[in-house]
């Protein structure tokens, strides 16, 4: 039976995480863009007759930083595979859920949260995560501050703006929000808050005084130190994201992929070059994964009641 101080936290919990799984029944139609591989000017034969297989990225950053970054990766996935990768990116985290959900991509890079959801609709299946720096497949929610700001805990931001990223996001806006509650803080305490879309957008919002706070992920977080922000926060370790596959995926494509990413030594120094320009979540090496690896942020997700009574979250056991 769960403690009755547990219970007072989910319950004030639950009560700022209503909207965070709000998915708009009439969604209207998104802009999308499909980038080719090899995107350098130069078109290389050896792809051109290649299957081409769509790999889709939620929109964790603007769409420039989004293709600077993941596309080295699509460039070395075509080199090392007998198949050509190319990007297909959404607006919103939702829309890579649904390309995945109807075919239009064959692999997606999703966060913990957007891969359950994506279980529980249609059966997603996790193949690998990346390692951090230390080797090991975590990262954390941070919660970030401007360096002269008077804040020096949770606590201390009753009466404060926080800025979070997507509603979708696991470290942007599920996990903070879960520590704010244990810390007694709901959001009507706040001054002001709101979901932006990026989690570069949160960082630079608070640079800028926007928000008085902004909660994001590490390596978002760890850019910024330099810039004029500080660590507020830093939450538990979080299963690293998820390289996220259909149920009928196409073995060879999947076998492909983890051959390529596998054998990847981020030690090596010919290697660390070509990694030097991959987003930075991905440049330490991968490890296979599982539906298992997911159970503790789908028991959070669970343990949050089904109803608020304003239909402002889908009815879904993940």
């Amino acid at each position: 039976m769960m403690p009755a101080k547990m219970k007072r936290i989910w319950a004030n919990f639950f009560g700022m995480a209503c909207a965070f799984l709000l998915i708009p029944a009439c969604q209207q139609q998104n802009e999308t863009a499909d980038f080719p591989a090899e995107q350098n000017g130069k078109v290389d034969s050896t792809t051109v007759a290649k299957p081409i297989v769509y790999f889709g990225v939620i929109s964790r950053y603007n769409p420039r930083i989004m293709f600077e970054e993941y596309q080295p990766i699509m460039d070395y996935l075509t080199r090392e595979t007998e198949y050509k990768f190319e990007l297909k990116l959404g607006k919103t985290y939702e829309d890579a859920v649904e390309f995945l959900k109807t075919g239009k991509v064959q692999i997606a890079s999703l966060g913990a949260v957007t891969y359950l959801e994506a279980h529980a609709r249609f059966g997603a299946v996790p193949i690998l995560r990346p390692l951090n720096q230390l080797g090991k497949p975590y990262y954390r929610s941070i919660l970030v501050v401007r360096n002269e700001s008077p804040i020096k805990s949770l606590a201390e931001l009753k009466g404060h703006s926080l800025a979070f990223a997507s509603i979708h996001s696991t470290s942007g806006n599920l996990i903070p929000r879960y520590y704010l509650a244990v810390a007694g803080i709901h959001l009507r305490d706040l001054s002001a808050f709101e979901n932006l879309k990026h989690h570069d957008s949160v960082a630079k919002a608070v640079l800028m005084g926007k928000f008085d706070a902004g909660a994001m992920k590490d390596i978002i977080a760890y850019k910024y130190l330099d810039k004029g922000l500080r660590i507020l926060y830093a939450s538990d370790p979080i299963p690293s994201v998820p390289l996220v596959v259909r149920p009928d995926y196409d073995p060879r494509i999947v076998a492909a992929v983890k051959k390529a990413l596998l054998k990847i030594d981020p030690h090596d120094p010919a290697t660390q070059k070509m990694l030097s320009t991959w987003n930075a979540e991905f440049r330490h090496g991968f490890v296979e994964t599982s539906d298992k690896d997911y159970a503790g942020i789908r028991n959070m997700l669970n343990d949050i009641p089904r109803r608020c009574g304003n239909s402002c979250h889908p009815v879904m056991t993940f």
